[in-house]
């Protein structure tokens, strides 16, 4: 079907023209239908009629809007943008972008708008994104579509999400949090434990506690409330903020036990609640069972209402939670009323009068008894400050988040704060610490001879209470609240309210938070609990999961045990909290711009320590558990290294270390004590020489720089788009087969070129490869002299920049990628989950659709040869532990050390530690002795350790003839003969095939040559079973050596043996004795 485009009337105040721009149908290249008829027929002629016209030209239809005038009179379809702009724009269909009149002319090139900034897919996802660079900048297509990287532009975005679904039930900061957190924080400790508190620590020191607990909530909601309007936010609460400030292994292991805390918090609650309940039936004198299995009744009961509320909907949990603060309002009010009442004879025998000034100063000061001190007591209030997380577990629920999380939850604290504040010190200005309840202990003041109580003035002596225990009074007495309040039934409607709101408030919150953990893949195995129902995306599942726990823990029974680590699971998430804000602080990203700016870093810092404090003072076992379970859910997440990026202020401080790193080790001079191995490896894409890029990681691994060079050779036009392809590829496999090692493509119209870019340019600072690694080029006799040629150069031009070089190489190669090929085309025809479940071979590459390789297993319909499954097999070797042998080096010339100092590191590493260095050195028969003394003597020198050191004597006698003959007929196809063909034309002829080799050549090197074989023979007779030969790579003299020579000297030299590195230093020493 035609797609339209429509352009009509523009402002006058623009220059007063009219245009219209058709759009050429991508199928048949036929005008949109019906638009060029409606704007009038008779003002577009040229391009209707004309052959030549645009409108007959396919491929420049394809990729050329057609720009006509309109009349004036034409009714204008435009929309005007808020910047003043008329915006004309394709239908969604239509793969390109929106057209606008910017500046008084057409151009692809959008205005800022916040629609590009957006990570949500929506209807209108692909009209509203940004023209591409590629679409801007390239030549379009034959789709008249920029290509960039590979992909097209229209299609690059990353899509994260998607909107939220039509008809969500979305919350205010009012219910949505401030309700939430007051529930929370409130609870049962203010009915129950508050006058218990008093009495042990009096009323300043309460209120000491009540305002330390509210400094550590508004740290935390401070930092919190930073991360928060640091952009957008979705559901999943304390783990989101967490997760996407520090990273997945933070995010992760908060996220589990935060969800696991809000589960068994429900079944604390709901305990609490039921426990209630059982004694207030048993005044009735009702009992079902027994006091233990009538708890747990109740409590399934009760978990059963819960569970059902909360699939009803977020819309009824709300409505329930406004009902039950409701409760507690009047139970609170009924409460600050009672104090008001003046007291009969029953309350002031309990200890209750009204506000006595005698009373609170006796109560002002601590009587902590019972082994109680001033931190257990805190530690038993602190729990009730735990709720302020309540709103932010549902920030997907929540309209506004970034503005509804940092008002409720510090409006929340301010009140509670104020209201557990007054009323510790009403409770405490109206109850007397012990009291008898009986009536008769009122007598006359003038029998008090000996009583100094505040009770003694009001006319009641508890002086008993000194020596027997009783059981009224602040001390004794946990329902002093409720005796105290206007109507005693309405403080037991308040403890229900407050108990069932944090139990339903909890049980909500534990499944968002888990189905959040689960959507993002942190642990692959719990995707099931991802899956959302409805319009508001309900964790069915979660809160199907949290039922089963919540009744699992009802049914125990036995929480006085577990509370203690869930109170510290909860602090566990304060301090990382606090900790994110800090890091993220410190990190100085120019993402971290967060629109709360009330916040300090140091601030954060400081609660972060006071969190992690105050869970210590709790419960030094239970914090040392969390702390336990935490790191070790972080090593999990950090082990499995989850496929996310959500740019974390952990990867924005690690780029700001690196940086400074590397600019404080560029101000500082090299020395030779801290020289280490950098490399350059020429591997082209790793994955096609595994083996190659193995090796150099061995003895590269956490000691030097490793950097896997690639030189692609390709048109200028297609060069980007193909390294940007390649560097996503490579990259991807570096990761997976955990190779510590950067990727670096540059493009050249040839090898020896791009290898120039590579050795001028690699690296930074002092952070610069200082030693080339190539793979040997086994098939140099048959390509094209050319490429061998620039093989050759490329040494040559690593020794001009200053490089050591070294060349490495297997008896069978170390190219697969033919086998890789193969690979791939199997990969295409059947599914990747096919390959990697078929049984038989070895791990190998596989292609998956998204373009990722992943390391399979290598399926057994790949029929290979047997040299493919040969080399395959040893390009493999080096990922595995190697066993027992011996690493040979042939130190035959010093070259500052290099050929020392690299089988020592290697024989270091755990895989290579089964092998023993054995030392092969050049000289003279009636001196071998001497020279294995001083190089014993230098080698302990250096501190490295050697099974055996060998003189080789019979190095410099000749050759066999046998294999001086081999050689001579490798290098014919090669040679010059000037006595044949005459020096006039073996000039020309040198001239044109430089690395040809003439007989002058060949003469003037004729005992290098004859070097190069005998070492062969040499390291047949001594090397033949070594693991692997490390030896002395011989240099020629730019323009006195011929490629062709230099290449068989390097075939001779390696032929037929193990794994050979062939190594040349700088000539500058990277060892010393010295310290």
């Amino acid at each position: 079907m035609a797609e339209t485009l429509q352009l009509a009337e523009i402002s006058r105040s623009l220059g007063g023209s009219r245009f219209k721009v058709n759009v050429v149908d991508e199928e048949d290249g036929q005008e949109a239908g019906g638009v060029e008829k409606e704007a009038g027929e008779g003002h577009d002629q040229g391009g209707r009629g004309d052959p030549q016209s645009p409108a007959h030209d396919t491929k420049l239809a394809r990729s050329t809007p057609r720009v006509n005038f309109l009349p004036r009179s034409s009714e204008s379809s435009g929309q005007v943008t808020e910047n003043g702009e008329t915006q004309y724009s394709y239908p969604t269909g239509y793969d390109t972008h929106t057209y606008l009149r910017t500046f008084g002319h057409n151009t692809m090139d959008a205005l800022p708008r916040i629609d590009h900034y957006r990570n949500t897919a929506g209807a209108l996802a692909e009209k509203l994104a940004r023209p591409t660079l590629a679409e801007l900048h390239d030549l379009e297509d034959e789709d008249g579509i920029g290509v960039v990287n590979g992909r097209r532009g229209s299609t690059s975005r990353t899509i994260e999400a998607t909107r939220d679904k039509a008809g969500a039930i979305k919350f205010g900061w009012i219910r949505g949090v401030l309700v939430r957190c007051m529930l929370n924080i409130w609870g049962v400790m203010l009915f129950i434990r508050l006058s218990w508190i008093v009495g042990q620590s009096g009323i300043g020191l309460s209120v000491l506690i009540i305002l330390i607990s509210t400094v550590v909530t508004i740290l935390t909601t401070i930092s919190m409330s930073a991360i928060c309007t640091n952009g957008h936010i979705r559901g999943g609460g304390a783990y989101y903020l967490i997760s996407r400030s520090l990273g997945p292994e933070f995010g992760g292991s908060i996220g589990l036990i935060f969800s696991f805390a809000n589960a068994v918090a429900v079944a604390m609650y709901v305990v609490g609640f039921a426990e209630t309940m059982r004694d207030l039936l048993q005044e009735h004198s009702i009992v079902m069972v027994d006091e233990t299995n009538d708890v747990r009744i109740i409590g399934l009961l009760t978990v059963i209402l819960i569970f059902g509320v909360s699939v009803a909907g977020m819309e009824w949990e709300a409505k329930a939670q406004l009902l039950l603060l409701l409760i507690l309002l009047v139970a609170i009010a009924n409460f600050f009323i009672g104090t008001f009442i003046p007291p009969d004879d029953v309350k002031q025998s309990q200890g209750i009068f009204s506000y006595k000034a005698a009373i609170f100063s006796e109560n002002f000061g601590p009587d902590f008894r019972n082994s109680e001190t001033f931190f257990s007591v805190f530690s038993i209030f602190f729990p009730a400050a735990t709720g302020i997380l309540a709103g932010a577990n549902i920030s997907g629920d929540l309209e506004d988040p970034q503005r509804a999380i940092p008002l409720g939850t510090m409006l929340a604290i301010i009140i509670t704060t104020i209201i557990y504040v007054v009323a510790a010190i009403c409770v405490g200005a109206t109850t007397v610490r012990d009291a008898t309840g009986a009536t008769n202990d009122s007598v006359p003041l003038s029998s008090y001879a000996n009583c100094t109580e505040a009770a003694c003035n009001l006319g009641y002596n508890f002086m008993t209470c000194t020596v027997s225990s009783c059981e009224y009074g602040l001390i004794n007495n946990f329902q002093v609240m409720t005796t105290i309040s206007a109507f005693a039934p309405l403080i037991t409607a308040g403890i229900f309210s407050a108990t069932l709101s944090s139990a339903l408030a909890s049980f909500v919150g534990a499944p968002k938070i888990f189905q959040a953990l689960c959507i993002d893949h942190i642990y692959p195995k719990l995707n099931y609990f991802s899956v959302g129902y409805g319009r508001n995306n309900e964790p069915i599942r979660g809160y199907i999961l949290v039922f089963f726990i919540a009744l699992g823990f009802v049914l125990i029974g036995e929480l006085n045990t577990i509370a203690p680590i869930i109170s510290n699971f909860f602090l566990a998430s304060y301090t990382l909290i606090n900790y994110s804000c800090f890091h993220a602080s410190l990190a100085n990203s120019p993402g971290w711009r967060p629109a709360f700016q009330y916040y300090n870093m140091w601030v954060s810092l400081f609660g972060a320590v006071l969190c992690c404090a105050v869970m210590f003072i709790i419960n030094w076992w239970a914090a040392l558990v969390t702390c336990f379970v935490v790191l070790g859910l972080y090593l999990y997440v950090a082990y499995k290294k989850p496929d996310v990026n959500w740019g974390s202020s952990t990867q924005a401080l690690s780029y700001q270390q690196a940086l400074q790193s590397a600019l404080r080790l560029y101000g500082v001079e090299e020395h030779v004590k801290n020289f280490r191995p950098q490399c350059l490896v020429l591997t082209g894409p790793p994955e096609i020489r595994p083996a190659l890029t193995d090796f150099v990681h061995a003895f590269t691994k956490n000691v030097g720089l490793m950097v896997c060079g690639h030189v692609v050779m390709g048109s200028r036009r297609t060069l980007p788009r193909e390294l940007a392809v390649h560097t996503a590829r490579q990259h991807t496999v570096l990761l997976q087969r955990c190779r510590s090692a950067f990727y670096t493509g540059v493009g050249g119209e040839n090898l020896r070129e791009g290898a120039m870019h590579l050795l001028q340019a690699c690296g930074v600072g002092r952070l610069k490869p200082n030693t080339i690694v190539l793979g040997f080029k086994r098939n140099w006799r048959t390509v094209d002299a050319q490429e061998f040629e620039d093989y050759i150069n490329i040494i040559h031009d690593a020794f001009d920049f200053q490089y050591s070089v070294a060349v490495f190489r297997m008896k069978d190669g170390l190219d697969i990628s033919d086998i890789l090929i193969a690979q791939e085309e199997l990969a295409v025809s059947e599914p990747t989950e096919t390959l990697k479940q078929s049984p038989g071979g070895s791990i190998g590459p596989v292609m998956t659709e998204a373009g990722q390789v992943q390391i399979g297993p290598l399926s057994g319909r790949v029929q290979l040869s047997e040299h493919e499954q040969k080399l395959y097999s040893e390009s493999q070797q080096y990922r595995h532990k190697q066993t027992s042998g011996t690493v040979d080096v042939w130190w035959l010339f010093d070259d500052g050390g290099l050929t020392l100092l690299i089988p020592y590191i290697l024989t270091t590493k755990k895989k290579w530690q089964n092998c023993r260095i054995r030392i092969f050195i050049g000289g003279k028969i009636n001196r071998m002795d001497h020279d294995k003394r001083m190089m014993a003597t230098l080698l302990n020198k250096f501190r490295i350790d050697f099974s055996d050191i060998e003189v080789l004597g019979e190095m410099n006698t000749k050759p066999d003839k046998e294999s001086v003959h081999a050689f001579e007929e490798m290098i014919e196809p090669f040679r010059i003969h000037e006595e044949e063909i005459g020096e006039e034309v073996a000039d020309v002829l040198k001239k044109e095939c430089p690395w040809k080799i003439t007989d002058d050549e060949m003469e003037r090197n004729r005992d290098k040559t004859n070097r190069q074989i005998r070492l062969n023979e040499l390291l047949h007779k001594y090397s033949g079973d070594a693991k692997l030969i490390v030896i002395t790579l011989p240099v020629a003299r730019k323009g006195a050596v011929p490629s062709a020579l230099y290449l068989a000297w390097l075939e001779v030299l390696s032929q037929d043996l193990p794994s050979t590195l062939l190594i040349r230093g700088n000539q500058q020493s990277v060892l010393t004795f010295y310290s």
